[in-house]
């Protein structure tokens, strides 16, 4: 009889994928599809997507899938998708809004009066999640303070995952996973909080119900487009972050995964029955035992790709071979990449990027080093919180898109980090980590982090340009404080920083 193998589904801002894996975690090769989905955004702030074109998506991925895969038998399918991220259904469960993603810029006033009203640190203690837009008590607000006939026709706000299972299944609860990442849950007792569905003028009705257990039994229009799929379980879709840890190996507390790709997250999974936050990490979930901690960045990729379309810069591959063979930081430039607002670690949704210290000899290679570097640096300041908080990591696992489209980054990373980084070969780690917990829920797999994950050697930090990165670390944190400084001394009526 054949072995059994799994689907993972991809739900992601950029793009959406399908693709079938074997019992070992490894993808299957031409048995992949992809779609890109791309985010409406404007000049106001907003980063909205279609949900209906999301979910035909996915499903015409599905269907592309299924159909290179005949004759191999599913076990089960697996989904990931973006945290912090919803849309509001009516009683029907059809959408009524746009899916408002956690990039979406507008609900920066509402954080800030939510940060009048509230203790922003018992919050933050509490739910893993600071008061930024970001997160679902700034966006709640602002809806119903903005979109008032909108608000009235929302009978649930669902995650994106949360709206593939109503259309597939008739219903959908809400994994913990997904709602660990809003800010309204409570990181310990897994349970609603009352104070912050208060403060953002919902009930826990109006959000779905608590439950990881797998969903089974298509409703029939897609059990006959799909009779493969039809009983199988589906597992209630986790966040990409924490399917990227399982899927890159991960998933002990002995590793530190490092993602690189539009945006950076650098993340630690481990296993825990309670968790105490500091004031620089957020906290989400995986499920009720494994909780998640970590730091996330709006620039990652994006600040490289503003650079080359902003600046006069020869073709990448060029620019990547000029910049590897120069000392780090002799550009004497100081950064803060906050092209998008700050998100880790000071969450600052206005803050804006600065870039100190042109001269007349500047070129635009120097922005471009400084500009990769100071996204580097990022990473240091947060590798730093967390390494407080997990002093058994002994690797530090690389993976995301920028560094295939730019491998020099994983050097500045290691020179920033002054320690050792191993690349994954896992080409789609959401993805394969989506896969893991398919197979773990089909009895395929007893722990997901029992997967062997294919590494490469480790890439070793240079003291000189680690002793150089460590200089220009300073720099930008002091940079930084004197920007807070002189916001705290503008009259009340100014733009913030």
């Amino acid at each position: 009889m054949p072995e059994p193998h799994v689907i993972a589904l991809d739900l992601g801002t950029s793009s959406v994928r399908a693709m079938v894996f074997d019992l070992r975690g490894a993808a299957v090769e031409g048995l992949k599809a992809q779609a890109e989905t791309g985010l409406r955004t404007d000049a106001s702030g907003a980063a909205e997507m279609d949900p209906g074109r999301l979910v035909d998506l996915a499903a015409g991925c599905l269907d592309q899938v299924l159909d290179r895969a005949r004759g191999v038998p599913i076990a089960a399918v697996g989904v990931c998708t973006f945290w912090h991220s919803m849309a509001g259904v009516d009683s029907a469960g059809r959408a009524v809004t746009p899916i408002y993603t956690w990039a979406d810029g507008r609900p920066a006033e509402a954080a800030r009066e939510l940060a009048r009203q509230l203790d922003p640190a018992a919050v933050h203690a509490r739910t893993g999640c600071a008061l930024h837009p970001s997160y679902f008590p700034a966006r709640l607000r602002w809806l119903r303070q903005d979109r008032p006939d909108l608000w009235q026709r929302v009978h649930r706000w669902a995650s994106p995952g949360e709206l593939l299972f109503m259309r597939l299944f008739g219903q959908a609860a809400c994994s913990l996973s997904m709602a660990s990442g809003t800010g309204l849950l409570d990181q310990n007792t897994c349970r609603w909080v009352p104070e912050m569905l208060v403060a953002s003028g919902i009930t826990a009705r109006q959000l779905g119900t608590l439950d990881d257990s797998p969903a089974r039994g298509l409703r029939s229009e897609w059990a006959r487009r799909w009779p493969a799929l039809a009983d199988v379980p589906w597992v209630p879709a986790i966040g990409d972050g924490a399917a990227s840890n399982l899927g890159s190996g991960c998933a002990t507390e002995r590793r530190m995964a490092v993602n690189l790709g539009t945006s950076g997250a650098i993340r630690v999974l481990w296993r825990a029955e309670r968790v105490e936050i500091p004031p620089d990490l957020w906290c989400y979930r995986l499920d009720d035992r494994r909780p998640i901690m970590g730091a996330a960045f709006s620039d990652g990729g994006d600040a490289l790709a503003w650079a080359r379309r902003t600046l006069a810069l020869p073709a990448l591959p060029a620019l990547l071979e000029q910049i590897a063979v120069r000392p780090a930081d002799c550009h004497g430039l100081t950064f803060l990449p906050f092209l998008a607002g700050e998100r880790s670690i000071g969450w600052r949704p206005h803050a804006r990027a600065t870039l100190h210290g042109l001269s007349a000899s500047t070129t635009a290679v120097d922005v471009a080093q400084a500009v990769m570097e100071a996204v580097a640096l990022r990473f240091r300041l947060a590798a730093e919180a967390l390494h407080r908080q997990f002093p058994a990591v002994e690797e530090v696992v690389l993976s995301g898109g920028a560094f295939a489209r730019a491998p020099i980054w994983a050097r500045m990373i290691a020179d920033s980090l002054g320690r050792p980084v191993r690349l994954s070969d896992e080409s789609e780690a959401s993805s394969r980590g989506a896969a893991l917990g398919a197979l773990r829920t089909a009895a395929l797999l007893p722990d997901e982090a029992q997967a062997e994950t294919r590494l490469g050697p480790p890439i070793e930090p240079d003291p000189g340009r680690t002793a150089a990165l460590a200089a220009a670390l300073e720099r930008q944190q002091a940079l930084y404080l004197r920007l807070l400084e002189e916001e705290a001394s503008r009259p009340r009526n100014c733009p913030p920083w």
